[in-house]
């Protein structure tokens, strides 16, 4: 491990190593300790008792956070014919078929979400190289893959603050809860959505508490062990 900035060091002394923190007090010292030059983003690392190995054990799913995360969304939605004039119409900020997937395929990715229509998909597919490793790839399990008529709602909830969660190869659930600038309530009432959220799609082939640890932490600031039982229905 590399050293630790002087900036880290100093926040890190706030923190009580072996304390488990309320949520409310975790957000709280979170953004007492933040003093990076800018506004960081407030994470969430929920470790998990999956087993990513298995397939029946693997988490992916869409949470939609009623205060967003504080950013522009910008979206991308794979459409032709009538079903591009809807997109556009809805708010998207990219659209198109062919040369819009060609400039993507050539290494392009300025955008936060893809939608696409099912007719699409196979001509998108090619892209799977590209969007999957950013983790952009349109899908019909996580609501970015629908018929034009939908694109309204689909991307009204894109903008609105919804993100997409999936375990990782350790068996950790990585997402931003919003910017250290939020109102503490608001970080709050976010987090709670996700948790729920996440707490509904535990897998069938986990048995016994699902959520092992979660620790709240910013972009460039130390860990925070939050109180699994202060959080909402957490082990539900």
């Amino acid at each position: 491990m590399g050293q630790r900035g002087k900036r880290y060091i100093e926040a890190a002394i706030s923190i009580v190593e072996d304390k488990d923190y309320s949520p409310e007090e975790a957000l709280d010292l979170a953004k007492e300790t933040s003093n990076a030059k800018f506004d960081e983003t407030v994470e969430l690392h929920l470790r998990t008792n999956s087993d990513p190995r298995h397939a029946d054990q693997l988490v992916r799913g869409v949470a939609l956070l009623p205060h967003g995360l504080g950013k522009e969304i910008r979206v991308l939605v794979f459409a032709s014919g009538e079903g591009a004039s809807i997109a556009t119409s809805s708010g998207a900020d990219y659209v198109g078929d062919d040369e819009l997937i060609d400039k993507v395929a050539e290494g392009w990715l300025d955008f936060d979400v893809a939608i696409a229509t099912p007719d699409l998909m196979g001509k998108i597919s090619r892209l799977g190289r590209v969007l999957g490793r950013k983790g952009l790839m349109p899908n019909p399990r996580t609501g970015t893959v629908v018929q034009p008529e939908d694109f309204g709602r689909a991307i009204k909830e894109a903008k609105q603050g919804r993100i997409e969660f999936r375990l990782d190869r350790t068996a950790i659930i990585h997402v931003p809860l919003g910017k250290v600038s939020f109102e503490t309530h608001m970080l709050l009432e976010n987090m709670n959505a996700l948790v729920e959220t996440v707490i509904s799609s535990k897998p069938s082939g986990v048995k016994g508490n699902f959520i092992k640890t979660a620790y709240l932490t910013t972009t460039m600031g130390p860990s925070i062990k939050l109180d699994l039982s202060r959080i909402t229905n957490v082990n539900n």
